[in-house]
């Protein structure tokens, strides 16, 4: 039996997502204002390059899009709020991606940038317990609220199809994995990089 794509993605990219999620640190019960700014800022220039590809891809196959609910998905503009609430300037430069292709490389794509809303809330209720970031409320860790389950099951069932129909598992788990590397690089960076306050 051939093993399930979703299976196969969670476990030939558990080492990335840990090394991602330890270069962010965003559950640091130290976690100050500044380094969340840097963090977030990254983030942001990051979906932005991500969903660019993805909506080139959108446009050049619209029923796979539809089919994954991408319209409903995107959160650059949620990132770009957050840096405004955090009162920072954007980040100007963008990581390098690999192109999206096609529909395999978009749903490995989307397979990172949809499992990060899964552990948003708890981010979310991570940095509402800090009190350095009292008064600041997010938006882009955790875009759905309750609707998050629902829109995993959607992009689970989205993929699966695709896969059962023809498409190349091996490819959407090479997309993710080179998705979880450039966003490690990315984000790495922050903490070298000083935060600019706008003038």
């Amino acid at each position: 039996m051939t093993e399930d794509v979703l299976r196969r993605l969670r476990t030939a990219t558990a080492d990335d997502h840990e090394r991602v999620e330890a270069a962010l640190d965003l559950m640091d019960p130290e976690l100050d204002r500044s380094r969340l700014a840097a963090a977030v800022g990254r983030l942001h220039a990051f979906w932005r390059a991500a969903e660019r590809g993805l909506d080139g891809w959108a446009a050049r196959h619209p029923c796979d899009a539809a089919r994954a609910g991408w319209a409903d998905r995107r959160r650059t503009h949620l990132y770009a709020a957050d840096v405004r609430a955090l009162g920072v300037e954007p980040v100007q430069g963008e990581p390098s991606l690999h192109p999206v292709a096609g529909t395999d490389d978009a749903f490995g794509r989307m397979y990172v940038l949809e499992g990060s809303t899964l552990g948003g809330t708890s981010i979310d209720r991570h940095l509402a317990s800090l009190p350095g970031l009292t008064g600041v409320r997010l938006r882009a860790f955790s875009p759905y609220g309750e609707r998050t389950g629902a829109m995993w099951a959607v992009f689970r069932r989205a993929t699966r199809e695709h896969v059962a129909s023809g498409g190349d598992p091996e490819r959407v788990v090479d997309a993710a994995r080179s998705t979880f590397a450039a966003l490690y690089r990315w984000v790495d960076e922050a903490a070298r990089e000083p935060v600019r306050n706008p003038a």
